[in-house]
């Protein structure tokens, strides 16, 4: 689970266009383009290859064709994450949006994820006890009920499944739910509204389910002002008006943060990670042999992947040095953490899964950002595929992984499917 870009945001950019900034609107033919499409799930792309290979940083296009720094190296990124002369707010001049469109709409508030201290530290504060390990651990059972569940439908049906949408997707959409206060029923509202945003081939798709999801997230939170409810988003209703508590259209956007950054990432990671379980028996074997060592299976696992990265987006507040490179007040900066998760000076052999690593990665970011739902993603990646194959060990790919469909062009790299069998 990460703090993922606020894709609340509207075709009309009239808000931004008369911002001026450090930007390039030129052709350079020197500068990568971003993203960088990965052509094998097990191998750096290219072109991060490239970046890390460079003595300093960096440029590189984004599609909007504005170029923006681009830090690579695992000791660059985790520089510029923790330095707050950097800002994360999507509305600042400079800040290497994609396209000049995304800049959220003014109607919604860009949650923990645009926000800079102090009032990131204020919001982060509020819900930071429903996410401390202890919290997470008293919602075990429940995750462990709902992986159940799943696991049962699954083999109540036919022996030949698509793991993405008979379990990678609705377990922790369920999760999720069930921490914030979203009603059951309304489970499959949620599954189809929440893979549109972050899956749209258009920008008018993803704007029109994004408008549906939010509408109905501000329905919810008006309920819960009304009546609180013992949950994440009832609980902080119930403190409206206190210093650092969200106010209702703020509590609306991080809602709607919260639910995307927590089932989308962690879907992705469970589709991806049965996809390597399944290819590697002998690692299987020895984690049924010793299960103490899934904790550090699950790290590897999202360093190996790093599914999220937009997120690490960042615009300079005043002159900074990084890397020995002079960033000036007014550009922005991608924190590139698939390169800085495989940077040799920090890993050893960082293209070889690993489960014995010691060293941490930036999976879950650094700094004020870093993901406050970090215990939730490894307690519910652990829960879910240990489940998983204790109860189906005969389970088994039933297409090559050279034949899967992969999110390639998505904000978050994941599977579109993973067909399996038992």
């Amino acid at each position: 689970m990460a703090e993922a870009t606020d894709p609340t945001s509207h075709s009309d950019h009239s808000d931004h266009s008369d911002h001026s900034d450090h930007s390039d609107h030129s052709d350079h033919s020197d500068h990568p383009s971003y993203p960088m499409p990965r052509t094998c799930p097990y191998t750096l792309p290219e072109g991060y290859q490239e970046l890390l290979d460079r003595p300093t940083l960096g440029k590189v296009r984004l599609p909007s064709g504005k170029l923006a720094w681009a830090t690579a190296r695992y000791e660059d990124v985790k520089a510029m994450l923790g330095d707050n002369r950097f800002s994360s707010d999507l509305r600042r001049p400079g800040y290497p949006l994609m396209m000049d469109h995304q800049v959220p709409a003014p109607e919604f508030s860009t949650s923990l994820v645009g926000m800079d201290p102090p009032e990131h530290t204020l919001a982060r504060r509020a819900v930071a006890a429903d996410f401390t390990p202890r919290s997470i651990n008293r919602l075990r059972p429940r995750i462990q009920e709902i992986t159940d569940e799943y696991v049962d439908r699954l083999l109540a049906g036919p022996r030949t499944a698509d793991l993405i949408d008979a379990f990678a997707n609705p377990v922790p959409l369920l999760v999720i739910c069930e921490l914030l206060g979203v009603p059951f029923a309304d489970r499959e509202f949620f599954l189809r509204t929440s893979f549109t945003v972050m899956n749209a081939t258009t920008p008018e798709a993803g704007g029109v389910a994004t408008a549906e999801l939010m509408g109905y997230m501000d329905g919810m939170v008006t309920d819960k002002e009304r009546t609180p409810t013992d949950d994440l988003i009832g609980r902080l209703a119930a403190r409206r008006g206190e210093p650092g508590v969200p106010d209702h259209r703020d509590l609306v956007g991080m809602a709607f943060m919260l639910l995307m950054a927590g089932h989308e990432t962690i879907a992705n990671v469970i589709g991806l990670g049965a996809m390597l379980l399944l290819e590697r028996p002998v690692l299987r074997k020895s984690l049924a042999a010793d299960p103490s060592r899934w904790p550090a299976t699950i790290d590897e696992l999202v360093r190996y992947f790093t599914i999220a990265e937009i997120a690490n987006s960042r615009v300079a507040l005043e002159d900074v040095e990084i890397g020995g490179v002079r960033i000036a007040a007014g550009e922005g900066v991608l924190g590139l953490t698939v390169g800085a998760n495989r940077d040799p000076l920090r890993f050893a052999d960082p293209d070889v899964f690993d489960p014995d690593r010691v060293e941490r990665s930036l999976a879950f970011g650094f700094g004020a950002h870093q993901c406050i739902g970090q215990h939730l993603a490894r307690t519910e990646l652990e829960v879910v595929l240990t489940t998983l194959f204790e109860r189906i060990p005969e389970l088994r790919l039933a297409a090559p992984v050279e034949a899967l469909r992969f999110k390639e062009e998505h904000v978050n790299y994941g599977l579109h499917a993973l067909p399996v069998t038992w």
